[in-house]
């Protein structure tokens, strides 16, 4: 997979935004591309965002440039886009997002593919489309190593920190009724600042997806302070989001992840990002799940994977 890097989309934002305001005929030629695909062969550019600290879906190297699982499938998908719209020589530009502005910036044409850790639900999906399934997930607990709670019932009177617009926050909201915690639910901007605060002290737990989770724990290699623990309280399936109401974008995004199916990719490069020793020298050893491994069995044995 090829990788051209290139930060921010201000050099190119009067180019989207003419090619946005174009139908898609115009843009193309006559060639009846859908919207966004319309708009990517005007400008010769895909927007993919990224995330600062979802290791190992999405996150910066040493060097300040995003890597990770999520970015990898983004690529493949670009790839199928270029063969798609028969224009091999696409660029890639990054796209800084949040958990709180990533729907919005799909949704408002900053960017063609969110590479970063999405729950793919129905609530979502009313204004979003996913690919298919790229990680499951759940949320779960980070505590102090010394930390007397263990279960979601340790919690009561304590105060948890989530990551703004994340469904964690809705499973913290879910779980406080459930069991009468009587919680304070605090937010921050991001996984990095939420885990900064468990550091600091100012809450008792930090509550997210549990990959990411350990994902973080090993990227500070706090495993000797910090640790993970408690039942799941969600269920939370990833995918990579575009937009909607876009048929021939969608069959593009599967194609990507067939291909890679048919290609026995995606197992691999799972082992990269989750077994195998990350870019920035940590090591995270989380085995595939049966579910997944089972997902990427059935795009590997789909007909329409071995086009």
């Amino acid at each position: 997979m090829r990788l051209r890097a290139s930060f921010g989309w201000s050099a190119v934002g009067a180019v989207m935004v003419l090619a946005l305001a174009m139908p898609a005929a115009a843009q193309n030629g006559g060639e009846g591309l859908s919207p966004t695909l319309a708009a990517i062969k005007a400008r010769h550019v895909v927007h993919l965002g990224y995330r600062e600290s979802s290791p190992p879906f999405s996150f910066l190297d040493q060097a300040g440039r995003p890597i990770g699982y999520s970015l990898e499938l983004c690529e493949a998908i670009v790839e199928e886009i270029g063969t798609e719209i028969d224009d091999p020589a696409l660029r890639i530009e990054y796209v800084k997002v949040t958990s709180d502005d990533r729907i919005a910036a799909v949704l408002e044409g900053k960017i063609d593919l969110e590479c970063g850790s999405t729950t793919a639900n129905a609530e979502r999906s009313k204004q979003v489309a996913f690919s298919p399934l790229m990680f499951v997930a759940g949320t779960k607990l980070m505590v102090p190593k010394g930390s007397a709670i263990s279960a979601a019932t340790d919690l009561k009177g304590k105060t948890v920190v989530v990551t703004k617009g994340t469904t964690n926050e809705v499973a913290m909201h879910n779980a406080d009724k459930k069991f009468a915690l009587g919680l304070t639910v605090v937010t921050a901007p991001d996984h990095e600042q939420s885990y900064q605060m468990l550091v600091d002290g100012k809450v008792d737990a930090f509550a997210t997806d549990d990959i990411l989770l350990y994902g973080l724990i090993a990227r500070h290699k706090s495993q000797d302070k910090l640790r993970v623990t408690g039942d799941y309280l969600s269920y939370d399936p990833y995918g990579i989001m575009f937009r909607k109401s876009e048929p021939q974008l969608a069959a593009v995004v599967e194609r990507a992840f067939r291909r890679l199916g048919s290609n026995h990719d995606l197992i691999p490069l799972y082992n990269k990002w989750f077994v195998g020793r990350l870019p920035t020298g940590e090591r995270l050893n989380v085995a595939i799940s049966p579910q997944l491994e089972e997902a990427f069995h059935v795009l590997d044995d789909s007909p329409s994977g071995n086009q």
